[in-house]
């Protein structure tokens, strides 16, 4: 893996452009101090910045100290869109909300895919896993693909990952 494929699944908030504060809905609870629906920015949201992050737990907010994206938001800004943001241009608000909805499922197939290298694959397993997290970290991702990912390449990866349950110790 080169570096740059380290540090894919890291969360870098200073590349993203708050999609997270966007697109995600959360229900008042524990975790939240407020309802927000998906779509609707964040109240807390100061231009890309939370305006509170450093007292998220004690403002009633928990559960945004707790979400990791994967590093999926500031993939999308940087290499979806170029560094553009819905706050800009809000034209992009849902392709850019659709987007980061399909990164993160293709980081959680990554973070798996990872994960799996430590089950005793059988060498053919094993290569079918390696060039699978090849294809999703190498690619470059376009909104469309991202659209497209959960209908084609993420079920045959999940059908793959079911393969991999003859590997698993018996609990």
């Amino acid at each position: 893996m080169t570096s740059d494929t380290l540090d894919l699944l890291k969360t870098d908030c200073s590349k993203c452009a708050a999609l997270c504060c966007l697109a995600l809905a959360f229900d008042k609870g524990k975790d939240f101090a407020f309802d927000k629906n998906p779509g609707e920015p964040c109240r807390n949201l100061s231009g890309h910045m939370c305006s509170i992050h450093d007292s998220l737990t004690e403002k009633g907010f928990p559960g945004c100290v707790a979400y990791d994206c994967l590093g999926a938001g500031n993939r999308v800004v940087q290499e979806v869109f170029a560094g553009r943001s819905w706050q800009d241009e809000p034209r992009l608000t849902r392709p850019m909300m659709e987007a980061f909805s399909g990164m993160r499922e293709v980081h959680k197939r990554i973070d798996l895919l990872r994960a799996a290298e430590t089950l005793p694959l059988e060498a053919r397993d094993d290569q079918t896993r390696r060039d699978y997290l090849a294809r999703l970290e190498q690619h470059r991702w376009s909104g469309q693909e991202l659209n497209d990912f959960e209908v084609g390449l993420a079920l045959e990866i999940d059908i793959f990952f079911h393969g991999l349950r003859k590997y698993m110790p018996e609990r």
